[in-house]
């Protein structure tokens, strides 16, 4: 097993609340991360086609709300 260091904890942090739907935004302000781009880096999930605006706006438009 590696050596646990604070890193790996943040990262575990930042992923996993990421994965679970948290708003990038809100992650963003838990990690004080000054900058959006940083918190994005941490994304593993970032390719996942459910989690694309366009997919997001394709939803919305067919939900007819």
């Amino acid at each position: 097993m590696p050596r646990m260091h604070p890193h790996m904890l943040r990262h575990t942090f930042v992923t996993t609340m990421l994965d679970a739907g948290v708003s990038p935004r809100v992650v963003q302000i838990a990690a004080r991360h000054a900058e959006p781009r940083t918190t994005m880096r941490y994304d593993r999930a970032r390719k996942n086609l459910d989690r694309h605006p366009d997919c997001t706006l394709a939803a919305y438009m067919a939900s007819g709300t």
